[in-house]
């Protein structure tokens, strides 16, 4: 299996010398003739003069023609300033979106977007857009594809609809983006996804089983001169915050809060830019979607911390899912930060650099000392769309001597990591893949304390295939990282068909399986899940499936399978299981949409397990969306832990009085960790990328129903360019 492993690296990386896809597909981009104002309206004689993109390509729901819908796209520029115009054509009728919330769901919405790819290394870039009521959206792209809506910045847009068509209007500030001085030709693509239609389009050619923010099938554009140098790019961003809060069930006093501090921003040059914080808060990021626990290891919820975002991918991305060496929410998460630095992007076509150094302070209460988190990442480009990482992380103690506080718990000295992948991206995407190596130093380092992992994934439009298999040693610790397990080796191969029908409702359909095995460092098994599912993707844009899987898992630690402080299953213990199950998603032309989900089956200790979960979905375009969000899980085990049933209720709503001011209220009942909690934001966007934030927070005890703690914070901040 290894030499066909590696035989299939080989066959791939001969093919990562080819040609760029679309590179024939170009558009020119001249310089504005007479100054642009963004009002929606194509009467400025700069797009009069200005190129045009169009006859755009179906992508889904196939791609073997041109679009339906006629979408036409303009770009010029100015010293400051790019500027992009799109008129998205359309039968007469109204548009279909969620709201005007920012950093949209993509399919809910009719919209318009376009991925530019500075660089043109096909891997990393920016995203910019609007759904046709003027929602923004944003967002730096990794991976070749992927894009990230946390991160946020400075430009401006205007969207208005006509009875035939909907034109969006962009200016994108070149501060706002990071690219190389000199370099003529950017990769670019531009998107345009109709829900009527049931129809998503793209000006270059893109094979269905690809997004269209893929960046490897991007065209050029071509400037008719080497896009401006930025100049002094130094921008302040300070905060102000005031807020009360009392802890209820402590019985504690009422504290006032009244902190200031911030961020800034130095462009080293205008790809590579220094960020710098002090006492950051982050009181205004959304609340963490609540799931029910019943996963014998840690759960992952993702960083949405503004400072952490940029370029995030260097870091955050090193590794697998499972296997991550550095997770910044490590950092304060316990302990308030400080400050931090970290200077992350390119420093020419083929090296990128990251480096970060943050602070933490001491937390008397619990002994937890000072702490520094710093980490160095390094990548290299080698052939069409591949690269070679390097990472290592340091988490330090500061003036702290291990079990000197007798009373207070023991906490490491310093934990350290250092790891070598290579990532496979051919130019068609056809293969991806990953070989990852890393190396745990501890004060106590012994042997076992390294990582292997590596997977290979063909991905064509009838056929998936992955081969994965991963290696944690039994001492390999990440206390700054996401590693939930060690001590294992894993092998993980998927394979998925899909079948196209030439009529009927079916779009395509196709069979799914996969398998995981669990070993450990004698060769025993320990865990085992067969999973086969059949897809169903319907021309309406519905989807649904019905799978059937098998479980087997010998436990290495005692565990309660409930997760709600009973009695647990022994060590050593072993538990097989079969269950299925079935998944819906409507389709998105409705103002009322609904998915569901459903599991019936085995359990631990030969008991039974149901769960149902669904999502109730309603517009009032475009202001008002409401969510529901519901769970049910029902388990019938032996005694101790007999019948066991728990709700998770999660309602949302999301008001948009328009494409500035936001107001969000969401309650999550969580019967498992008996709390239920509400958090309301309200958001004005007074100014591009600047806020006021009026956050409000209860948590409660639902049984006897009493309020357990309370807090109100209001913030403001400004982006203030230099």
């Amino acid at each position: 299996m290894r030499i066909l492993f590696l035989f299939c690296l080989l066959l791939c990386t001969i093919l990562l010398f080819a040609q760029k896809k679309n590179g024939s597909y170009q558009l020119h981009i001249h310089r504005a003739s007479s100054p642009v104002t963004v009002d929606g309206y194509m009467n400025d004689e700069a797009w009069q003069q200005a190129e045009t993109a169009s006859d755009f390509f179906m992508v889904l729901p196939m791609d073997t023609s041109h679009a339906k819908v006629r979408t036409d796209v303009k770009m010029t520029y100015d010293k400051d300033n790019l500027y992009l115009i799109a008129i998205c054509y359309h039968a007469p009728r109204r548009y279909m979106v969620e709201s005007l919330r920012r950093d949209f769901t993509f399919g809910k919405n009719d919209n318009f977007l376009f991925f530019m790819d500075p660089f043109d290394d096909r891997t990393y870039g920016f995203s910019f857009g609007a759904n046709a009521a003027g929602a923004q959206w944003d967002g730096t792209m990794y991976d070749g594809g992927k894009v990230d809506l946390s991160w946020d910045n400075k430009w401006t847009s205007v969207v208005k609809n006509f009875p035939d068509k909907w034109i969006f209007e962009a200016a994108i500030p070149f501060k706002t983006i990071r690219y190389k001085k000199g370099i003529k030709e950017w990769g670019i693509n531009f998107s345009r996804l109709d829900i009527k239609e049931a129809e998503k389009s793209s000006w270059t050619p893109v094979p269905r089983q690809f997004p269209t923010a893929s960046l490897a099938y991007t065209g050029n554009l071509v400037w008719d001169e080497p896009p401006p140098a930025t100049g002094s790019n130094i921008s302040i961003i300070p905060y102000m915050l005031g807020g009360i809060s009392k802890d209820y069930e402590k019985n504690t006093n009422t504290s006032f809060r009244k902190d200031i501090g911030g961020d800034a921003k130095i462009a080293i040059t205008s790809s590579l830019n220094l960020d710098l914080t002090v006492n950051p808060d982050f009181s205004q990021v959304d609340v963490d979607k609540q799931v029910t626990n019943l996963d014998r290891f840690e759960l992952f919820f993702p960083e949405k911390r503004q400072f952490f975002l940029e370029n995030a991918d260097m870091f955050a991305n090193f590794g697998y899912a499972t296997i991550r060496p550095f997770f910044s929410r490590r950092i304060g998460l316990d302990a308030p930060i400080r400050f931090g630095a970290r200077l992350s992007g390119k420093l020419n076509k083929d090296w990128r650099i990251g480096l970060m150094n943050m602070e933490t302070g001491k937390v008397n209460a619990t002994g937890l000392p000072a702490q520094n988190f710093g980490v160095l990442a390094l990548q290299r480009r080698v052939f069409a769309r591949s690269n070679i990482g390097f990472l290592f992380i340091n988490k330090q103690s500061v003036a702290y001597t291990p079990g000197k506080d007798s009373t207070k718990p023991v906490y490491s000295l310093y934990n350290r990591n250092a790891g070598l992948e290579y990532n496979l991206a051919s130019p068609n995407n056809l293969w991806t893949g990953k070989v990852l190596f890393l190396k745990a130093f501890t004060p106590n380092s012994s042997n076992k304390d390294w990582v292997h992992a590596a997977n290979l994934q063909y991905f064509s439009r009838k056929w998936l295939l992955l081969w994965q298999h991963e290696y944690i040693g039994k001492n390999y610790t990440a206390e700054a990282g996401y590693v939930p397990r060690n001590n294992y080796f894993r092998i993980y191969p998927q394979a998925s068909r899909l079948f196209f029908p030439k009529g009927g409702p079916l779009l395509s359909h196709g069979p799914k399986l996969s398998s995981s095995y669990y070993f450990n460092q004698s060769g025993h098994q320990t865990d085992n899940e067969s999973f086969l599912a059949y897809n169903f993707n319907f021309r309406d844009q519905s989807i649904a499936d019905a799978w059937v899987a098998h479980d087997y898992v010998e436990l290495l630690n005692p565990f309660d399978p409930t997760n709600s402080g009973k009695d647990s299953l022994p060590t050593g213990s072993k538990h097989r299981w079969n269950a299925w199950g079935t998944d819906y998603s409507s389709r998105p032309q409705q103002l009322f949409t609904y998915s569901f989900s459903t599991r019936y089956g085995g359990y631990y200790a030969d008991g039974k397990r149901l769960n149902l979960s669904w999502d109730l979905g309603y517009r009032f375009q475009p202001y008002v969306s409401i969510l529901v969000s519901t769970s049910y899980n029902y388990l019938d085990l032996p005694q101790p832990w007999g019948k066991t049933s728990f709700w998770l209720i999660g309602p949302r709503i999301d008001l948009t009085m328009s494409n500035k001011v936001f107001f969000t209220a969401y309650m999550q009942y969580n019967e498992q960790l008996k709390n239920m909690n509400l958090n309301t934001r309200f958001q004005w966007r007074y100014s591009p990328a600047s806020d006021l934030f009026l956050v409000y927070t209860d948590n409660y005890l639902p049984a006897p129903f009493s309020v357990r703690n309370r807090a109100i914070v209001l913030k403001f901040n400004y982006w203030w360019n230099i």
